[in-house]
C-alpha cells in the first residue's frame, strides 16, 4: 500500500510540476517540487526503496518535461545518494538544516542542468535570467522546503494510521 502512495505522489508531483506550476504567474519560477520528495526519500526511506522511486520519478519527469532523456533520472539518483551520505555525517532533525538541504538540492539540480546543457552544446552562454531564477528558487526552497518534507511525512503517517485501522478492523471482524 505504501508503494501505491509513493507512486501516486510521484505522479501528482510530476503533473503539478510540468502542467500546473509553469502557468501560475507567482509560481512559474518555483523550484522543482520533486526535489523535496527525493530528499524526503533520502531522509526517511531505505536506500533501495529510495533509488527505485527516484528512478521511477526521474523517468516520468524525463518523459513529461521534454528534457534530454536521463537528465532528471541522473539528478534524482545522485541527489538521493548525496542525502543518504550526508545523513551519515550529520543528524538532520531541525528545520534549518532541512531548509538548507532542500536549498542545496535545488542548487545542485540547477548546476547539473547547466552542466548537461553546456556539454550538449545547447547555447554555450547562460541565459540572462538564469542566476536570478536560481536565486528565486533557492529562496523558495529555504522557505517551503521543510514544509514540503513535513507534508510528505505527515501524509505518509496518516496513510499508515489509516491502513492500521483498516487492518485492525478486518482482524477483529474475522476473529
Amino acid at each position: 500500500m505504501i508503494y501505491c502512495y509513493y507512486i501516486g505522489v510521484c505522479l501528482c508531483l510530476a503533473i503539478l510540476q510540468t502542467a500546473v506550476l509553469p502557468y501560475v504567474p507567482l509560481l512559474d519560477k518555483f523550484y522543482d517540487l520533486t526535489i523535496a520528495f527525493v530528499i524526503y526519500l533520502g531522509l526517511y526511506r531505505p536506500l533501495r526503496d529510495g533509488l527505485i522511486l527516484a528512478f521511477f520519478l526521474g523517468f516520468i519527469m524525463d518523459n513529461l518535461s521534454g528534457s534530454p532523456f536521463g537528465l532528471y533520472l541522473t539528478t534524482y539518483c545522485w541527489l538521493l545518494i548525496g542525502v543518504k551520505w550526508i545523513t551519515t555525517l550529520i543528524q538532520v532533525g531541525n528545520r534549518v538544516l532541512l531548509a538548507l538541504i532542500v536549498a542545496v538540492g535545488v542548487f545542485i539540480q540547477n548546476c547539473i542542468f547547466i552542466a548537461i546543457f553546456a556539454m550538449l552544446g545547447a547555447d554555450s552562454t547562460m541565459p540572462v535570467g538564469a542566476l536570478r531564477t536560481v536565486s528565486i528558487q533557492i529562496i523558495w526552497a529555504l522557505g517551503t522546503g521543510p514544509l514540503m518534507l513535513m507534508l510528505f511525512r505527515y501524509s505518509q503517517g496518516g496513510l499508515d494510521h489509516l491502513a492500521l485501522g483498516i487492518f485492525a478492523r478486518r482482524s477483529n471482524h474475522h476473529a
